[in-house]
């Protein structure tokens, strides 16, 4: 007998050991009994902080959105915005704010709340109160009314910037914990490390499919590509440009490509010698060789630029041809009143020795800046490569730099008014070179108070003419978007903006 219920004892025993186990393994399935769906994107973008109105990190990472979208076509579209109009000759813009939308700590969005968040925004960041001018503002239920210092018919493109995103301004954390309208909320940050994320459940577009997101970053290409082979990440930002065909013939992987809106360029310090000159600005374009950059640095996955934008763009002007020409670029030199002497490009009895800044987590710059260098020395120029970490901090704090590399998207909302305001008026957020000139001033103020889209266009192509012909920058590229992912990634779509990665839609068939 005593036999009979210690056999029972240790079945039971075991039972309750079997359905433990069970439960073990399903602690980290939903409801439904399926698997927490979850993966890890990795990115090349560092962020030192999860401001939003500093950072483009909480746009990209779907913690937070904007009024206004811009769509894959260019278009502006709403998105908390509902609907906008305008008055006074564009001075006075009228917003409704979506119903239904909460803040990711439940509270409502309403007017007072963006009004709130664009208040804070102007008084963090110095570049959006530039490109905001915003006066005043009145709020009323859903109806938020924006009156600008100045006729401003581009405003709506203006609040596609992610840095214009609305959040709870009453909450404090927000650079380590923004509390947004977005799919996904903040669960940890390490700031240059790694984001962690969780799905909203009260996101106010729909079903959001991933529970958790993973961002970590790594400025290293290669090491951003074996992350992917070895299944540390599950999509990639930007793989080693050299191992698109490797990562194309793996069947675990897809691998997407789309033209992009940015350019790779070379800025130069127009406020001191001697790019104070444009005959040594025009000699330095011609020491880029762009096929090669193209061909060799990019591996084909480029196109060589011709101005700030892409050709076929309606606010592109016809430009000047490019060429890579050493001789021609000599003949620039000895106009700037510079001759060899022993080897050297020589003014005034001193040697041109110059110092070009680039950095790394765009690994092809420092490429190009290697490529520049070598030209350069076939004149007898001396340059040294300096490669900072935060070329934006670098460029704004120093004023004794001499050229750049430099990458950006410069038409992100379908207009050439974000990038000629920001790169070529007085005090603009991407001029750390003084670049004035007159005759663009004048263009881009006329712009800026121009709301009929053919004129726009015709004096966008008026200021980029003489950009081109004046050589204010030297634009070498226009990189493609290179995003490779797992097979089991699903609804991916590659942004050409840039802005929109982590969406509600991104899913996972299995991990």
């Amino acid at each position: 007998m005593f036999l009979k219920k210690s056999k029972i004892v240790l079945l039971f025993s075991l039972l309750v050991i079997f359905l433990a186990a069970c439960s073990a393994e399903n602690s980290g399935s939903s409801e439904e009994g399926s698997e927490t769906k979850e993966l890890t994107f990795l990115s090349n973008f560092p962020s030192e902080t999860l401001d939003p109105h500093l950072n483009y990190t909480p746009v990209r990472a779907g913690i937070t959105e904007t009024l206004v979208k811009i769509s894959e076509d260019q278009q502006l579209v709403p998105w908390l915005a509902e609907s906008w109009e305008t008055s006074d000759e564009g001075k006075t813009w009228v917003f409704e704010i979506k119903e239904g939308v909460t803040f990711q700590n439940g509270n409502k969005v309403d007017a007072d709340a963006v009004k709130a968040s664009l208040e804070r925004n102007i008084e963090v960041s110095e570049a959006m109160k530039a490109a905001l001018k915003i006066e005043s503002m009145n709020s009323e239920g859903q109806t938020l009314t924006i009156y600008t210092e100045d006729t401003l018919p581009h405003f709506p493109s203006e609040l596609v910037h992610p840095n214009t995103a609305i959040i709870d301004s009453s909450e404090t954390d927000v650079e380590k914990q923004p509390i947004g309208t977005g799919p996904f909320k903040v669960v940890s940050f390490e700031a240059n490390s790694k984001l962690e994320l969780e799905k909203y459940s009260g996101y106010w577009d729909g079903e959001v499919k991933l529970d958790r997101a993973t961002l970590t970053f790594n400025e290293d290409a290669n090491a951003r590509t074996q992350a992917l082979q070895s299944g540390d990440a599950d999509i990639v930002y930007r793989p080693a440009i050299e191992s698109l065909e490797s990562l194309k013939e793996d069947a675990s992987i897809e691998t997407d490509v789309v033209p992009s809106l940015r350019s790779h360029l070379i800025m130069y310090n127009s406020g001191k010698e001697p790019f104070d000159d444009a005959n040594v600005r025009k000699a330095f374009d011609m020491l880029i060789d762009r096929q090669v950059v193209v061909d060799s640095i990019m591996a084909g996955q480029a196109t060589a630029a011709e101005g700030p934008f892409l050709v076929d763009s309606p606010f592109a002007p016809e430009y000047e041809e490019k060429e890579f020409n050493l001789e021609k670029a000599r003949k620039h030199l000895e106009e700037a009143g510079y001759e060899m002497e022993n080897g050297k490009a020589v003014k005034d009895g001193e040697p041109l020795s110059l110092k070009l800044t680039t950095y790394s987590y765009r690994p092809e710059l420092p490429l190009m800046a290697q490529l520049l260098q070598s030209n350069a020395k076939e004149l007898g120029i001396t340059m040294e490569i300096q490669q900072v970490e935060n070329i934006d901090e670098y460029l704004a704090e120093k004023k004794d730099w001499d050229l750049a590399t430099y990458s950006l998207i410069t038409s992100p909302r379908g207009d050439a008014s974000y990038f000629l305001n920001s790169a070529y008026m007085p005090g603009g957020a991407i001029n750390p070179g003084q670049i004035q000139n007159e005759e663009v001033i004048n263009i881009i103020k006329e712009l800026n108070q121009t709301s009929e889209e053919e004129k726009r266009n015709e004096l966008s192509k008026e200021a980029i003419t003489i950009i081109d012909r004046e050589t204010l920058h030297s634009f070498i590229v226009h990189p493609n978007n290179f995003v490779a992912y797992k097979d089991y990634v699903l609804n991916w779509k590659t942004s050409k903006s840039e802005y929109y990665t982590l969406t509600k839609d991104l899913d996972v068939e299995k991990k």
